[in-house]
């Protein structure tokens, strides 16, 4: 189970099962007990969760329920205390994932070192037990409630304890750093999973600093023993007022003072709530900076295919405006990128480029979309595979509008068209064909002359082109071919 587990993270990462078996291995051959990070996938999403329900639950706990929290949260208390001390522990010996290494690190020695020097600390204080301190004071104030003055001791000592019990809140580091590494143990690469931790991130940690707020603006109130003046006891708080109703005022005051609307209340703060008034403007201000940054960052992120074709067209736009073509001609121009593009921008041959080198070997995506078209040609039937997906790759995509004059009769030419989807009206001196889908025209590619017919499109039409010279670059390529075409 501490192994690199087989699914579709692990061969995203590593690209096959032989590449995941050999990470086995190495981490097998490495003689130490070492937790690969490509096995906890379940375990990091189930501390997620924990720590989210910790960074919720202790204001909460600490504003509202004034010591009186029940056996269900004490014991969710000690239980996430205790899987956050073994969570520490289990940091001396889990693989580190570094950006800048090709591999995860499994080096014992190198593991210690690197957490030492970086999260220790701030986990040990995030991890310290305070649901142990808090279980063992209250078992202790029960058994003095006959002692008045030991009563209050203990009374003071819990206060105390369980506004230490803030400290735990250190635990939103390790919630950032749980979604880094769950971002970086599963399929990230995919611009929606990125975009999706970014958001669900984005909206957690806001939410936490509304919640926090809230549940300060009840917390200093009643540190202070609820003084006259306080917003608690003017909106009558104090008697018969549910944890809901005491926590939803706490979000409204912490809302309307962290978009500036109002203090919350028809009255001024006091001086101790208009330090907390200021407190939560200003992280009002800085959450609306950081909600409109990521938004702006994600929305100028999304769909980089589109934003390139509205730039390339505005600069079309502006380029025909200072040339001062015709209207009629501009709005041709703009229908044919948009009927060549779909609103998106697209260089064909760059993708060819950089595709693997088994796709440029058989070039599988132009073979799927052109060979059967190529077969349909007398000259090119009961050819060879090879010499057909070699032929394929030399084909260009082009588009015709309705109206254009594709070829002219008597006009030099040197390309031989197929069409993929559209109709094209072929004429002559002694006759006229209209030609579809998977129907081929123009200059035969063996020799260069002159074009026998007129060929205009009937509607917009993509087809794809075959240049003379290209044709005998691959005949050069398969003299048996040639030789047979030639006959």
């Amino acid at each position: 189970m501490l192994l690199p587990q087989l699914n579709r993270q692990s061969l995203y990462v590593y690209g096959s099962e032989i590449a995941v078996e050999k990470e086995c291995m190495r981490q097998l051959q490495s003689g130490v007990l070492v937790i690969h990070p490509f096995s906890l996938m379940y375990y990091i999403m189930g501390m997620m969760a924990i720590t989210f329900l910790n960074l919720i639950g202790i204001p909460m706990e600490i504003a509202f329920l004034d010591g009186d929290s029940g056996l269900a949260w004490e014991g969710f208390n000690v239980f996430s205390d205790t899987l956050f001390l073994i969570d520490v522990a289990l940091n001396f010996r889990m693989g580190i994932i570094r950006d800048d290494a090709e591999e995860v690190v499994l080096d014992l020695k190198e593991i210690r070192v690197s957490y030492l020097r970086t999260w220790f600390i701030p986990d040990v204080i995030a991890a310290f037990p305070i649901g142990y301190i808090l279980l063992f004071a209250q078992d202790l104030h029960y058994q003095n409630d006959d002692n008045p003055s030991k009563a209050n001791k203990m009374m003071r000592i819990l206060m105390f304890v369980r506004i230490l019990s803030l400290i735990r809140l250190a635990r939103v580091s390790r919630l950032v750093r749980f979604f880094n590494e769950v971002e970086k143990v599963s399929n990230a690469n995919l611009e929606v999973v990125r975009l999706f931790f970014k958001i669900l991130s984005l909206f957690m940690m806001i939410f936490l600093l509304c919640h926090w707020n809230g549940c300060i603006q009840y917390f200093v109130p009643m540190l202070e023993e609820f003084p006259a003046d306080c917003w608690v006891r003017q909106e009558n708080l104090m008697q018969n007022a549910t944890v809901l109703a005491k926590y939803s005022w706490g979000i409204f005051r912490a809302l309307s003072q962290m978009i500036a609307l109002s203090y919350g209340s028809m009255d001024a703060p006091t001086y101790v709530e208009m330090w907390i008034v200021m407190v939560s403007m200003v992280s009002g201000c800085l959450m609306y900076t950081v909600l409109v940054a990521n938004t702006t960052a994600m929305i100028a992120n999304v769909d980089p295919a589109a934003k390139e074709y509205k730039s390339k067209m505005s600069r079309l736009e502006h380029y025909m405006a200072f040339m001062k073509l015709p209207p009629e001609l501009q709005l041709r121009i703009t229908n044919y990128y948009q009927a060549r593009y779909g609103g998106k921008w697209f260089d064909e041959k760059e993708v060819m480029n950089t595709v693997s080198s088994a796709l440029k070997e058989f070039q599988q995506i132009m073979v799927v979309m052109c060979s059967t078209l190529l077969r349909k040609v007398p000259m090119f039937q009961n050819r060879h595979e090879n010499f057909i997906n070699t032929l394929v790759v030399k084909l260009e995509y082009c588009i015709f509008q309705e109206g254009d004059a594709i070829v002219r009769e008597n006009v030099p030419g040197d390309h031989m068209y197929f069409i993929d989807h559209g109709q094209v009206l072929v004429e002559a001196d002694s006759y006229e064909r209209e030609l579809c889908d998977g129907d081929f025209f123009g200059s035969c590619v063996l020799t260069k002359g002159k074009h026998l017919v007129t060929a205009r499109a009937l509607t917009d039409c993509r087809c794809f082109t075959l240049s003379w010279d290209d044709f005998q670059e691959v005949l050069r390529i398969f003299p048996d071919v040639k030789k047979d075409i030639e006959k």
